[in-house]
């Protein structure tokens, strides 16, 4: 088969706030406006879906029998009210083995809201428990993929944007194709030869499809790219629809252009060794103990001794200007943390809440910066529940007097209690936590097996496992493997001062040089500072006295009426706690395999002449091994979906985030971009 050009690895199309569809209504039943056709069979929407989808990718059959480690994977196109997927949800529940896992992952142009949702949804009372699920994590309706954990077996990814374009983005392998949308005639624009050819790059080889039309234009396209095709019978008054698949799909070309990001291998992961149980590290555990993996923690102090040890941490991003890979990651980051901590606070209810979603207001405290706001919104079409501009109703927010004129309103983020958050992270019952201080990463091989990581602590035991996940911060090039990887240190501090009761306090995290959070037990965290190449974790007045000045800056008004009511604001007056956490020299964490540097310096030395010699070698990396760190102060919006970058990559699943954000994550990309520079 021929195989199609290589794309730019650097594509992402616009950030985008997707419109919703217009709908005419009967009863429960929705009608699209703009392409005249309904969403399901008025008769009976649900079987009619179970015989297209289900039936003909033998789905009940194919569950029963599934016993891979990888999850099933199932892709649509054309998510509508979510029917498909509902029932193709239920079908595993019913068929599927206790230890088998579904990956539903689906795309939409023109999502539903949550309320069309659920009034679309109602008309199925048998898929309710199901329905409630989905339409409870509904996400805002911005381009990109939004991971949804529907259960602890059953994932969904919805990828919101054109299919076609969704499909060249998505970096996964689909095993059984629901190929759905309006008819053909009504929606020409998606059944072109691109969408076939999209699905064919992305399918496992002996993938299956199926689908309600037998309209000429999809037969030619399916042949086209690879599939083969019959006509069996069809729903209802329809006669015939078609069923099929694709033996040999073509090869994947995307990387051509950057063949150092090729992922490696897929290898085994039985046991699973994570080296660190901050946030970065309790969250690739939980992620891998949820997929079935047994897990080892091992952790020099406690969970949450380092960075992701404060009582309180915020939930807050500051994105850039232009829509750059490093904000489109960070702004992905948000809305799965947001989502993932409500889920985790629902699941473990305590008083105070390990998450609060406040909002989280970030003030302009100059012309300059009420400027770079403007823009960052002119640039950043996103829907209001995401985030809104403020030029009025500051204190109201806030409620606590604001002398700002212009913010940034989050109202769905907040903050939350990383300690606790890591501690609770690690109750699981596939995740056993060691104490104790690795010294050493070394592979072995041992016959007729395949090669296993052998962890040393410096206690001289020694540990074995399939795959190593180093998450340590500013720790993490500590070992030969990651020795390359450059990091900084951040020498970070946060203040504390205990408020007496019913003294009046902001509602809302307010952030601008620094953050301030609202009180938890009376005790106000504020900060934090920032210090780069300092390694010292001593708490000093110094820097107590910096953090005061940053909210003094930030709420003068504020700090005044607390003055005046008594409290003493000063460096003695307060607690605190300092830690070091880590960054990278272009501020995007690394969540990825670990390179072979030496490999890639001599693979990749044409570079250093000439950038567009690309030579046509893929990156050689050392098996089974894997890191996530340099999330800075930005942690709590970036690990949680690093860790699923990485256990979906260990686990050979689909990727929460498009190709060119995973390579942006990839540790290897600042080797490339020494050589280019080398020029």
């Amino acid at each position: 088969m021929t195989q199609r050009p290589a794309q730019s690895p650097s594509a992402l199309p616009p950030l985008e706030a997707l419109t919703a569809p217009q709908l005419t209504w009967n009863d429960t039943s929705p009608h699209s406006d703009a392409f005249d056709d309904v969403y399901f069979s008025r008769e009976d929407g649900r079987a009619e879906t179970e015989h297209v989808f289900l039936g003909a990718n033998r789905l009940p059959e194919r569950f029963a029998a599934w016993q891979e480690a990888r999850a099933f994977v199932i892709g649509e196109t054309g998510f509508g009210t979510g029917l498909n997927i509902l029932c193709a949800w239920a079908c595993f529940e019913q068929h599927a083995p206790k230890g088998a896992r579904l990956h539903l992952l689906s795309t939409e142009k023109f999502p539903l809201d949550r309320e069309a949702l659920t009034r679309a949804l109602s008309a199925w009372p048998s898929l309710a428990s199901y329905s409630q699920v989905l339409c409870e994590l509904w996400p805002e309706a911005v381009s990109g993929i939004h991971r949804l954990h529907l259960s602890e077996r059953v994932t969904l990814d919805l990828h919101f944007g054109d299919t076609t374009e969704r499909l060249n983005l998505l970096e996964g392998q689909v095993d059984a194709w629901f190929l759905d949308g309006f008819a053909p005639s009504k929606n020409p624009d998606m059944w072109q030869p691109e969408l076939f050819e999209a699905m064919a790059a992305r399918s496992r080889p002996g993938a299956t499809f199926a689908t309600f039309t037998c309209a000429g234009i999809v037969k030619r396209g399916l042949k086209a790219a690879g599939f083969h095709w019959k006509k069996v019978p069809g729903f209802g008054r329809k006669r015939e629809m078609l069923a099929g698949g694709i033996e040999a799909p073509p090869t994947d070309t995307r990387r051509n252009a950057a063949p150092w990001f090729t992922p490696p291998a897929h290898r085994d992961a039985k046991h699973v060794i994570v080296i660190g149980a901050g946030m970065a590290g309790s969250s690739v555990a939980a992620a891998l103990a949820k997929r079935g993996k047994q897990v080892t923690v091992v952790e020099r102090d406690a969970p949450g001794a380092g960075g992701s040890g404060n009582r309180q941490g915020a939930l807050y991003v500051k994105l850039a200007v232009e829509t750059n890979h490093q904000s489109r990651f960070y702004l992905a980051g948000l809305l799965y943390s947001q989502r993932w901590f409500g889920q985790l606070a629902s699941a473990h209810p305590q008083e105070p809440p390990l998450w609060q979603p406040c909002g989280v207001l970030q003030l302009a405290l100059s012309n300059k910066e009420a400027t770079r706001q403007q823009r960052f919104m002119a640039n950043h079409p996103l829907p209001e529940p995401v985030v809104s501009a403020q030029t009025n109703a500051l204190s109201e927010l806030a409620e606590v007097p604001v002398s700002a004129a212009h913010g940034l309103f989050y109202p769905q983020a907040g903050w939350v209690q990383p300690k606790k958050l890591c501690e609770q992270l690690l109750q699981h019952d596939n995740i056993t936590l060691r104490q104790g201080d690795v010294s050493e990463l070394k592979q072995t091989q041992q016959a007729s097996q395949t090669a296993q990581w052998q962890v040393t602590l410096a206690s001289g035991e020694t540990l074995q496992a399939d795959h190593v996940v180093v998450a340590t911060a500013s720790l993490a090039n500590q070992f030969a493997q990651t020795a390359e990887l450059p990091l900084q240190q951040v020498r970070g501090q946060v203040s504390e001062l205990t408020l007496p009761a019913g003294t009046k306090v902001p509602t809302k995290v307010v952030c601008a040089g620094g953050y301030v959070s609202p009180p938890m037990d009376n005790v106000l965290t504020f900060g934090a500072s920032f210090v780069p190449n300092n390694a010292t974790t001593q708490v000093v007045e110094e820097e107590h006295q910096r953090n005061i000045d940053e909210l003094r800056q930030a709420l003068p008004e504020w700090v005044a009426a607390l003055e005046a009511a008594g409290v003493t604001l000063s460096p003695e007056a307060l607690e605190g706690r300092a830690a070091v956490r880590a960054a990278s020299p272009d501020k995007t964490p690394y969540a990825g395999p670990v390179p072979h540097t030496a490999a890639w310096q001599r693979d990749y030395a044409v570079l250093r002449k000439d950038a567009s010699k690309v030579p046509p070698v893929n990156g050689e990396h050392h098996p089974g091994l894997w890191i996530s760190t340099a999330h800075g102060s930005r942690g709590l919006a970036s690990a949680p979906l690093c860790a699923e970058v990485i256990a979906s990559r260990i686990c050979d699943e689909p990727l929460p985030i498009e190709q060119p954000l995973a390579d942006h994550l990839h540790p290897g990309r600042r080797i490339i971009s020494a050589l280019v520079r080398a020029q």
